[in-house]
């Protein structure tokens, strides 16, 4: 069982205000074919349509870059440091599925320099001056792989809940292009949200927002959120073994006391200033039938609470990783 989060003592001082600047700390934010390039814009957001107008919900616009980097940098303080935590050894060939910008695969080439890694995505928004080891594709997960069998040392896949609907089917492939011996790791955040000190209580506008998207949105598609025990029993139907589930506390906001956790719930705090629109907008929209300004208020409101110093919130970040058998 992992130990409480416990609370700055700064952040139980002057109760009656809401806001981290109160206590003293500063919350200012300020080569492929034109068909693959398309998009539409939505709420003033740029999203994916290549593969389907509901292939990805999130936008793939330049503020979604920019979060989801950030949101790497957060991951590395979660696994203090560590690209993964699959006990892997010189791998030779990577598969990053669904990679984003890019810049998992670009460090783990760096990382591991004679080694080819590969990452694919629905869209081409990767940079051009990678690794000579590093290249992208533009792929779509839920379709027949093209890569051989047995080919990848460490498949990784990570925040792709709400982008995949058939789980069995991508892990049918995973397993046929993993080499025996090799490694599988899923990475995810959880869709449900926690405090240890009983500030959340089920009014609070996050916890709303949250529950409109992994209770009723997301699973309306086939898409529910990440838990442990759903990405424990991926890997097990497909075949692996050895597995391993691992946890770690995703705070919101600067508020613990631990150094570390403060600073990875800073940089959370930002994440979320346009993360709640990136998750919320189309699910809410499309899906539900929401009025854009009614989900806006819900963004608005969320994000409001989030950055309340008097509720300590967390979800949680899952990885689970197993083995091929040899």
């Amino acid at each position: 069982m992992q130990e409480m989060l416990e609370v700055d003592p700064a952040m139980l001082q002057n109760i009656d205000d809401e806001d981290y600047a109160s206590s003293g700390y500063d919350t200012t934010t300020a080569s492929l074919t034109a068909s693959i390039n398309q998009y539409i814009f939505e709420n003033g957001r740029r999203y994916h349509t290549y593969f389907g107008i509901d292939k990805n919900i999130l936008p793939t616009d330049e503020t979604e870059q920019d979060r989801l980097d950030l949101h790497h940098e957060i991951f590395l303080l979660l696994l203090r440091g560590s690209l993964f935590s699959a006990p892997i050894q010189n791998p030779q060939r990577i598969l990053d599925v669904g990679t984003g910008t890019g810049i998992w695969a670009i460090d783990m080439a760096d990382e591991f320099p004679s080694a080819e890694v590969i990452g694919n995505d629905l869209s081409p928004i990767q940079p051009n001056w990678v690794p000579p080891n590093c290249r992208f594709e533009v792929d779509d997960v839920e379709q027949p792989w093209t890569y051989r069998p047995d080919f990848f040392d460490f498949i990784h896949i990570r925040n792709l809940a709400q982008g995949v609907g058939d789980w069995p089917k991508v892990m049918e492939e995973v397993f046929r292009c993993t080499k025996p011996g090799g490694y599988v790791q899923l990475c995810e955040v959880g869709g449900e949200l926690y405090c240890d000190d009983g500030t959340l209580t089920d009014d609070n506008a996050l916890k709303i927002a949250f529950d409109i998207l992994n209770k009723e949105a997301m699973p309306k598609i086939g898409r529910p959120p990440a838990t442990r025990e759903n990405m424990t029993e991926r890997l097990q139907k497909a075949g692996f073994m050895d597995i391993v589930a691992l946890d770690f506390k995703h705070p919101f906001g600067p508020w613990p006391k631990d150094k570390r956790q403060k600073r990875i719930g800073a940089m959370n705090m930002l994440n979320m200033e346009t993360g709640i629109e990136s998750y919320f907008m189309a699910a809410a929209t499309r899906i539900l039938g929401m009025e854009v300004q009614k989900a806006e208020k819900y963004c608005k409101d969320a994000f409001a609470a989030l950055k309340n110093k008097n509720f300590h919130t967390y979800n949680y970040y899952y990885v689970v990783y197993g083995r091929k058998p040899e």
